[in-house]
């Protein structure tokens, strides 16, 4: 079978931490060349760059906060002129700010929507035509089973990646005739620093009502996106793929 992902062109927002560090290290290996977007913290995008050219990868880290739409273009500028046109894109940047229905403001609602939604727009707005006019492109966003069901403490966080569900599908449906997949993967509660904006109680009780038991892992997840990314997914578009240890059959 051929290798997907040989001289692949890989642009990952959220790329160097969590979910996105784990894919970048995994199409890495398969012989891509990974352009991981972060958002501020320089250190933590230069030990993932290092960790994949020391295993023999190609990486290159770019800076920028994509809830901007000249901010997302200025990113796929600088990777463009790293590794040249962008042939997928996966959207795994994510923000949520967990509080009470009663605690919400405006300030909090848009920094989420900022990051999770419109970031996601911006990025596939800033590929988007490179893509059409090459007859090929695969994208993966990135939503949650919180888009799925009632948060009452994470409204803005819920509302965002359900957002990004539809949007998903109508740009699927948009650009198939293009060459363009586009698919969603939606993680259940998985080991990265975003779970613990939550407390450990709650982590003891999404345990306990998760039928495997447990939490994800991060490189769980990056196999379902390596999938979608992949031929062997290629009859799939607009799918929303979960991925949450059996928690999201659970009503409520």
């Amino acid at each position: 079978m051929a290798n997907d992902f040989n001289d692949k062109h890989v642009l990952i927002t959220g790329g160097t931490r969590g979910i996105g560090s784990a894919l970048a290290v995994r199409l890495a290996s398969e012989g891509a060349k990974l352009s991981l977007n972060y958002f501020s913290r320089d250190e933590d995008a230069q030990q993932t760059v290092t960790h994949i050219t020391g295993l023999g990868g190609e990486a290159f880290a770019v800076q920028g906060d994509n809830a901007s739409p000249k901010t997302a273009a200025d990113v796929v500028t600088l990777a463009r002129a790293q590794y040249g046109p962008i042939d997928m894109l996966v959207t795994a940047a994510g923000l949520s700010i967990p509080g009470s229905a009663d605690a919400m403001t405006w300030e909090r609602w848009k920094t989420t929507l900022n990051v999770n939604l419109d970031g996601t727009f911006n990025m596939i707005y800033a590929v988007i035509e490179e893509m059409q006019q090459q007859q090929f492109g695969r994208i993966v966003t990135f939503s949650s089973i919180a888009a799925l069901r009632a948060r009452e403490n994470q409204i803005a966080y819920s509302v965002a990646k359900a957002g990004v569900i539809a949007m998903t599908r109508c740009m699927a449906e948009a650009w198939a005739q293009h060459g363009i997949r586009v698919n969603c993967v939606c993680p259940g509660l998985t080991e990265t620093e975003m779970a613990h904006t939550l407390s450990p109680e709650v982590h003891r009780m999404i345990m306990q009502n998760t039928p495997l038991g447990r939490i994800g892992e991060p490189e769980e997840l990056a196999a379902v996106a390596r999938f979608l990314l992949s031929e062997e997914s290629s009859f799939m578009t607009g799918q929303t793929v979960v991925a949450s240890g059996g928690r999201v059959m659970i009503p409520g």
